[in-house]
């Protein structure tokens, strides 16, 4: 096996790991990774609009938006206009959220960063030069991308693609 098939290989291993866990997750909690990071954010950020968390999230304000209306449509949180300001609308977990948000496993991206953070900050940065060449070769870097390890349907990244030149 030649060294350009042993990064195709670690990279379809990277790939299916991802959807291995977005699985897991859906079996498990009925949730996705980027539907638990929302969850989280919000607890973590109580009264932030949904443009501040979508930043936060480093995602689009529609993205945000879609992910929030699947979450309030299962009953994990709540929206409610401010009664100061009408165009605010804050958002907050229900009790529900907050259980599955408690139960809910730790998703892949946090394992990766914990482990990441633990490297020297030589093999950091050699870790991200090496992805970003990898990036680079496989024409993918203006492809718009979260920090979310997480398999989404085409459609997202073209609204995410489409809001940019918005």
């Amino acid at each position: 096996m030649n060294k350009a098939e042993e990064v195709l290989i670690a990279l379809r291993r990277v790939i299916r790991a991802t959807d291995i866990h977005s699985r897991y997750l859906a079996k498990t909690i009925g949730l996705t990774s980027p539907q638990i990071l929302l969850l989280q954010t919000i607890e973590a950020n109580k009264d932030k609009k949904i443009s501040e968390l979508a930043q936060q999230m480093s995602v689009s304000q529609s993205t945000a938006t879609n992910i929030l209306a699947r979450l309030e449509s299962r009953g994990l949180v709540r929206r409610q206009r401010s009664t100061d300001d009408k165009r605010k609308v804050h958002v907050s977990l229900t009790e529900q959220g907050r259980q599955i948000l408690a139960s809910a496993p730790i998703p892949l991206q946090d394992k990766f960063t914990v482990q990441f953070e633990q490297l020297q900050e030589w093999e950091q940065s050699m870790i991200i030069s090496a992805i970003q060449r990898v990036a680079s070769m496989m024409d993918a870097t203006e492809i718009d991308a979260s920090p979310l390890l997480h398999l989404g349907n085409i459609e997202d990244s073209a609204s995410k693609e489409s809001d940019k030149s918005a």
